[in-house]
């Protein structure tokens, strides 16, 4: 047995499977249950090193060819697939709490499936095309059969479409670029490209018009899942990048521009949202700025920026995750999300209301939660290269603050007479409880994190030395 054929071919074939044979109610905890197998797997089993089970000796190989390109999954990929396939069991068991098809747990499988191995295919510039496949699939979940696709759906697919051709053109340049690194004009061109390639597959300001309109239009669970999948494996991707070619650390003008960009979204992300009345749209500004904050830990020029990088990744699954299953199951009373529909909410669906509030400071880095030890560890970083940068990464975070505010007001905005009810199924409730508990625990207990990304800086050679 080979690890991509565990972590990837395994899932995808999953995937298949369930889509064409298991029954809807049956597809959440069979997605669950798989992914949260390969994530024990990974997390308990070594890569490429031989195991002795009683007398039985067995080893997992790291490497694997398919049409003449080669995966491999290394010993210092366990942790980050563990992480992965975690984060992507507890989206699978909150399938049924909210309301979605299961088709969305077997197109699921399959997406995480790509995504893995946009980080396993050698030579790496062939991830684009596998982020681009992952894309693609996503459309059947965020569109319904007979229905005509909205904007948000189609700036979507255009604007990840478009990433792919600069990504590979850069990767294409930079290879001369290694063989004539004294070519300045060569070297502009392709850091232009691959910025460019990176701006539409993230969604860099002023290109992430069609995360909020998404909110609007689909399913907010489906929608939650992609904000929080594409730009995992994305930042992996750029991080590969940035280890691999040293002219991209050192370059001032890319790490100025890396800079700007994730200062614009946590700022622009953090002040649209709190001027927003659609609790779908100040969901979608939110993960704006939170992929803000991923892009300046990216920027930092510091030994700490892959460790600081991973400490915002793990708590935004749980984060998402929690948020779009409260808002999933408040939209089933207030289909529109509209603060004039959600008023008063507060009585009668108080656990997702609560659970909604929680994930949503937790994402404005609000103490105890779990995003609070990870935005500390990043301010810290930024203020000893600017103090003015970190100002405006705090206006961001304030003004996701003052969104929570409002939201929280709206919602306990109710009439004296109005009685308290609890609509929410015992499922719902256990898995909003769940996760809330979750989230104060990675706030309260950062150090659990260092199981997980104590050993992921490994992954990458020189990035941080």
């Amino acid at each position: 047995m080979s690890a991509p054929i565990l972590w990837i071919l395994v899932p995808f074939a999953t995937g298949v499977l369930i889509l064409l044979f298991l029954r809807e109610e049956r597809a959440p905890v069979t997605g669950g249950v798989v992914a949260a197998i390969l994530s024990l797997t990974a997390l308990i089993i070594p890569i490429d090193i031989a195991q002795l089970l009683g007398p039985v000796s067995f080893k997992i190989s790291s490497t694997i060819q398919f049409f003449g390109r080669s995966f491999a999954l290394h010993t210092a990929d366990g942790p980050l697939l563990a992480i992965i396939y975690g984060l992507a069991a507890l989206w699978f068991f909150g399938t049924q709490a909210s309301g979605t098809k299961n088709r969305f747990v077997s197109i699921g499988l399959m997406i995480v499936a790509l995504l893995t191995a946009s980080i396993a295919v050698e030579p790496f510039l062939f991830a684009a095309l596998l982020l681009e496949m992952a894309a693609m699939l996503v459309i059947p979940l965020l569109v319904l059969p007979y229905q005509k696709p909205g904007r948000g759906v189609v700036r979507f697919l255009i604007y990840q479409t478009l990433a792919m051709p600069f990504i590979l053109f850069s990767g294409w340049m930079l290879a001369g670029v290694e063989a004539s690194p004294g070519d300045l004009g060569t070297t502009t061109q392709a850091g232009t490209m691959l910025g460019l390639g990176f701006a539409f597959l993230l969604g860099v300001f002023p290109l992430y018009n069609w995360i909020p309109m998404l909110m609007e239009e689909a399913s907010p669970y489906v929608t939650g899942f992609l904000l929080w999948a594409l730009p995992t494996f994305t930042v992996i991707f750029a991080l590969g990048f940035l280890d691999r070619y040293t002219w991209l650390r050192t370059s001032p003008q890319l790490s100025n521009a890396i800079i700007f960009a994730g200062v614009f979204m946590v700022a622009s992300g953090g002040i649209f949202a709190s001027l927003q009345r659609h609790l779908g749209r100040i969901m979608g500004y939110a993960a704006i700025a939170e992929t803000g904050l991923l892009i300046l830990a990216m920027s930092l020029k510091s030994t700490e920026v892959v460790n600081v990088t991973f400490l915002l990744l793990v708590p935004r699954g749980l984060e998402l995750a929690v948020w779009a299953l409260a808002l999933s199951i408040i939209k089933r009373k207030a289909y529109s999300l509209r603060f004039s529909e959600v008023q008063g909410l507060a009585r009668s669906y108080p656990i997702a209301v609560a659970a909604l509030i929680f994930a949503h400071l937790s994402v404005a880095g609000f103490p105890l939660l779990a995003g609070f030890p990870a935005r500390i560890a990043l301010w810290q970083e930024l203020a000893g290269q600017s103090l003015t940068i970190s100002f405006w990464a705090f206006a961001g975070l304030f003004g996701l603050l003052i969104a929570a505010i409002r939201t929280l007001a709206v919602f306990v905005m109710a009439e004296e007479n109005k009685p308290w009810e609890l609509n929410e199924s015992w499922v719902q409730s256990a898995m909003l409880g769940l996760g809330v508990i979750g989230l104060f625990i990675l706030g309260t207990f950062p150090q659990i994190l260092q199981l997980f990304i104590s050993n992921l800086p490994t992954l990458f050679d020189h990035l941080g030395q």
